[in-house]
C-alpha cells in the first residue's frame, strides 16, 4: 500500500499529475484501503478483478491474499508506474485498457484473461476496486447481467451511485441498478468516505458497498436479456402508469399478446407506476412475459 506522499512521488518522478478527466481520485487512508479488501474475505483460489488500479497501492495487498489478480488501468502512465511497483508479484496480470469497450460491452481481453485464471484457480470471481465514477454503473450492470458475471463485488464509488444501489421502491434513488442488483443478489453499505480519504479530493463523497450474488435468485430470472429489455422498458417512463408503459414495447417485446393477463399473474395493478415495482414484480413480469413469447 502507499501513502499519499508515495504516490505523490511516483507521479512527480513520471513528470505526470493525477488526470480528473479520468475520475483518477487516490484512495490514501490505508486503513480503509484495508477495509475493502477485508470486506471481500478473499481466498487464495479466487480471482480478483481491480479496475482502475492506478499507481498498484492496492493492488500488491490483493495479490497476497487472491489467487490471481487481474489489474486494469486506462492511463498508459500509470500502468507503466503500476507493473514497475508490482514486478515482483507473480500472480498479477496488469492491462492497460479500458475495461468497457463500450456502455454495454465489458472488454473481451480483460474477459479472456478472467476465463483463463478462473480455469487455474476454481474460487469466486471478486470485483475489488477504487472505481473510476464514470464507468461504475455500467461496470457493475455488465458483471451482473454477463456473460462474465461477478460472484461479488466490494468497491468505492461515488455516494450517488450507492444510494442507486441500495435503493427501494418508491424511493428518489430507485433505478435500473437497483433492481437488477435486488433481484440477483444484496447489497451493503460498508462506509461512507469523505472527500479528504482521497487525492486529489473529489467535490462529492464517495461510498464502500459490498454486493454478493446470490445464486438462487439469479437462476430464477429465465432470460436475462428479456428481464433487461422489461426493465427498461417500464423505467425507461417510470411515471408513467404500467398499463401506459405496455402500450410502449417494441421489439420481442412487440410479441406479446396479453400484457392485462401477464399484470394480472403476478397480482401488479395496471395503474402502478414502474417506480413503485419491486425486484420481485420485474422478475415475476420479465418470466411470465417469456412465456408469452414463447407461446406466441
Amino acid at each position: 500500500m502507499q501513502t499519499k506522499h508515495q504516490i505523490r512521488q511516483l507521479l512527480s518522478s513520471a513528470g505526470i499529475r493525477p488526470n480528473r478527466r479520468l475520475g483518477q481520485h487516490f484512495l490514501i487512508d490505508l486503513n480503509l484501503m484495508k477495509l475493502l479488501v477485508d470486506s471481500a474475505n478473499i481466498q487464495k483460489d479466487d480471482v480478483v478483478l481491480e479496475v482502475g488500479c492506478g499507481t498498484g497501492s492496492m493492488t500488491g495487498l490483493l495479490a497476497q491474499k487472491a489467487g490471481r489478480v487481474i489489474a486494469v488501468e486506462l492511463d498508459r502512465n500509470l500502468a507503466e508506474i503500476a507493473e514497475k511497483q508490482l514486478a515482483d508479484a507473480k500472480n498479477i496480470q496488469l492491462i492497460n485498457t479500458d475495461i468497457l469497450e463500450s456502455k454495454h460491452k465489458f472488454n473481451q481481453t480483460v474477459s479472456d484473461a478472467l476465463a483463463l485464471a478462473r480455469e487455474q484457480h476454481r474460487g469466486r470471481l471478486l470485483l475489488v476496486s477504487n472505481l473510476p465514477y464514470d464507468v461504475a454503473s455500467s461496470l457493475m450492470m455488465n458483471l451482473v447481467t454477463g456473460p462474465t458475471v461477478a460472484d461479488a463485488m466490494y468497491v468505492t464509488i461515488q455516494k450517488e451511485v450507492a444510494d442507486r444501489m441500495t435503493a427501494a421502491p418508491g424511493s428518489g434513488n430507485y433505478g435500473i441498478l437497483s433492481i437488477f442488483l435486488g433481484a440477483t443478489g444484496e447489497v451493503k453499505s460498508i462506509r461512507t468516505l469523505k472527500p479528504s480519504v482521497f487525492w486529489p479530493r473529489p467535490k462529492v463523497d464517495s461510498a464502500m458497498v459490498g454486493f454478493v450474488r446470490n445464486r438462487a435468485k439469479s437462476e430464477r430470472i429465465a432470460d436475462m436479456e428479456l428481464f433487461s429489455e422489461i426493465v427498461h422498458l417500464f423505467m425507461g417512463h417510470r411515471r408513467k402508469i404500467v398499463l401506459s408503459c405496455c402500450k410502449l414495447a417494441d421489439g420481442k417485446l412487440r410479441q406479446i399478446a396479453d400484457w392485462g393477463e401477464i399484470l394480472e399473474n403476478c397480482q401488479i395493478s395496471p395503474k402502478r407506476r414502474p417506480e413503485t415495482l419491486s425486484p420481485e414484480d420485474y422478475l415475476c413480469i420479465a418470466n411470465c412475459a417469456g412465456n408469452s413469447i414463447f407461446l406466441y
